[in-house]
């Protein structure tokens, strides 16, 4: 029986082949699962890579969705969505076709082998924090606003696209 409906944020990216176009189908996958709805979804941002420098920019974009899954559930269809559109996981931080991260669930805090939630290192990261700052500015994590994390943070490098917030129906 399905639970009630939580109010989900993700981080979406990928460098190699057409991250805008698998970064789409993984939100219109996720749309197309009758647990989970995407209500809205940042323009696309281009950011230079982080961690393993040697490699293409990515794209990047976050998603408000609302699920009635449970927060393993939700991780094991993300991961599923990423293997469907044939993600390798080879090297940390390395290139890769699509990348799908729970950044926050509800107001749950989540310490379990293979998912932490609220994301553990989303607050470092501005290629994170920016597209996630355009959907939900006034959201509140660890006692400071998306937008207050970001204006901290280096945002040198990340542009963000004219893409529009309908670039996934594509």
């Amino acid at each position: 029986m399905p639970g009630p409906n939580n109010t989900v944020y993700l981080s979406l990216g990928g460098n190699l082949g057409d991250p805008a176009r698998s970064m789409g189908a993984a939100l219109r996958m996720l749309d197309a699962d009758g647990n989970t709805r995407v209500v809205v979804v940042s323009s696309l941002y281009r950011t230079p890579p982080w961690g393993k420098l040697d490699q293409p920019d990515f794209l990047n974009a976050a998603a408000e969705i609302s699920t009635v899954l449970a927060p393993h559930a939700l991780l094991d269809l993300c991961l599923d969505v990423e293997r469907r559109l044939k993600r390798v996981r080879e090297e940390r931080w390395g290139p890769r076709l699509i990348d799908i991260d729970i950044l926050v669930f509800g107001d749950r805090i989540i310490h379990e082998t293979g998912l932490e939630v609220p994301h553990p290192r989303m607050l470092e990261r501005a290629f994170v924090l920016a597209p996630l700052a355009e959907i939900a500015p006034d959201l509140t994590v660890d006692g400071r606003s998306v937008a207050e994390r970001l204006a901290a943070l280096d945002s040198a490098g990340i542009e963000r696209l004219p893409s529009g917030r309908d670039w996934w129906l594509a």
